[in-house]
């Protein structure tokens, strides 16, 4: 069988529409406090989940929406909860890293690695109760250090559970390279528990779909969890306003705010630490490159790569409907709030 390309790219532009409302939303003050998006993330969200079936479930970490809205949750309920109205899809107290959804089985965290324990729970209930059904676990590169991500890759596999384990690699976790800090390579990680893992282009949603549709017929068939390393990129840093990213967005005003304190900071007292601070000073100019160039230079926009996969007229139609779904559902929230404030 072969991916459907036009739903796919479906899928991938509803998430990205939504993320750019639930950024215009942020940036305007409707949203309080971080919002972390998943920009960048559409293809292994949209590629994943369109495997799923009625009674699957989704363990999501603090970037929710792009599985949420290729699960099929519906975009009013979404948007309210981004503002804190209590008829949002958590009644206002979960904003965009804590979402729950009953009827799509599906829930989210803002405990880093948390989603691997949840999901764990979610197989084994299956297994016990719905056999045929999956759990999907999503989280981040940085997280796969955690110590209950790996307990939870110990007993999927001891119990075999019918779960899936998917990490998203933007090679950051928050501003600190994430080679830095993990010893070995996690694909041979989750071998060594195990489970089949194998490394996927996060930006090419065929490849996704592809790689993901195996790993869930596995665990449907009860033979055994698996791991996908996906590649992808994350468009705006850890979250909105991220503050290595400003340097190259707001190059003159960054300049000027953080020029003086580190120019201070390298002629502080006491002079004995003077020689190190041009070693650090180069860490700092060498980190600023690296994401530089990745970001601005390096990182396909996995939108583009499917849109090329599309017939342009299907493209242009699709792109319609989706944006106009999207506007109708904030003007639909945005109403509401108002009249019930």
């Amino acid at each position: 069988m072969k991916a459907d390309m036009e739903e796919l790219y479906r899928s991938m532009a509803r998430i990205r529409f939504c993320e750019e409302a639930l950024a215009n939303l942020w940036q305007r003050g409707i949203i309080s406090g971080e919002m972390h998006l998943g920009v960048g993330e559409e293809a292994v969200a949209a590629g994943v989940v369109a495997h799923l079936e009625d009674g699957d479930a989704l363990a999501l970490d603090h970037r929710s929406t792009p599985p949420l809205v290729a699960r099929g949750v519906d975009l009013v309920p979404l948007f309210l909860e981004m503002i804190g109205d209590e008829r949002g899809l958590c009644r206002g107290w979960g904003g965009h890293m804590h979402l729950f959804s009953r009827e799509h089985l599906a829930c989210s965290s803002g405990i880093v690695g948390s989603s691997a324990p949840l999901g764990a729970g979610f197989a084994l209930a299956a297994q016990y109760l719905a056999p045929g059904k999956v759990a999907v676990s999503f989280f981040g590169e940085g997280a796969a250090n955690q110590g209950m991500l790996l307990e939870s890759l110990n007993l999927a596999v001891a119990w075999r559970l019918p779960q899936v384990f998917v990490c998203k690699d933007n090679r950051w976790a928050i501003t600190t390279r994430s080679r830095s800090v993990t010893g070995g390579d996690l694909l041979r990680r989750a071998r060594s528990f195990g489970m089949p893992a194998c490394r996927v282009d996060g930006t090419r949603v065929e490849a996704v779909w592809e790689a993901a549709g195996k790993a869930v017929r596995r665990a449907r068939a009860g033979r055994s969890p698996s791991f996908l390393l996906a590649s992808c990129p994350r468009r705006e840093g850890h979250f909105l306003g991220d503050p290595l990213l400003r340097v190259y967005r707001e190059p003159l005003k960054q300049t000027l705010e953080i020029g003086p304190p580190l120019v201070r900071s390298l002629l502080s007292r006491p002079l004995q630490a003077f020689a190190l601070r041009p070693l650090y000073m180069g860490i700092i100019g060498k980190t600023l490159t690296v994401l530089g160039i990745e970001k601005f230079l390096l990182e396909p926009d996995p939108l583009c790569r499917a849109a090329r996969l599309v017939p342009d007229d299907v493209r242009r139609r699709i792109d319609q409907e989706a944006r106009e779904e999207v506007e109708r559902a904030v003007s639909a929230a945005m109403e509401r709030g108002k009249r019930h404030a």
